[in-house]
C-alpha cells in the first residue's frame, strides 16, 4: 500500500501528465492514503502496553 503511494506520488511529479491524469492520480492517492491511515489505526488499537506490575493493556 504504501509503496503504490509513493509510485502515485512519482507519477504526479512528472512534468508530462495530464490535467486529467493529474486528477485520476489525486483521487487515486487520497484513497490509498485513506487505507494507511485505517491500517495504522487498527495496528494502534493492537498495541499492547506493558503497565509497572507487568500486566498488559491494550494502547
Amino acid at each position: 500500500m504504501f509503496q503504490d503511494l509513493e509510485e502515485v506520488i512519482s507519477e504526479m511529479e512528472g512534468s508530462d501528465i495530464t490535467l486529467e491524469q493529474s486528477f485520476d492520480l489525486y483521487n487515486r492517492g487520497m484513497n490509498l492514503l485513506k487505507q494507511c491511515s485505517n491500517t495504522i489505526d487498527e495496528v494502534e488499537k493492537k498495541v499492547l502496553i506493558l503497565d509497572e506490575e507487568g500486566e498488559t493493556h491494550e494502547f
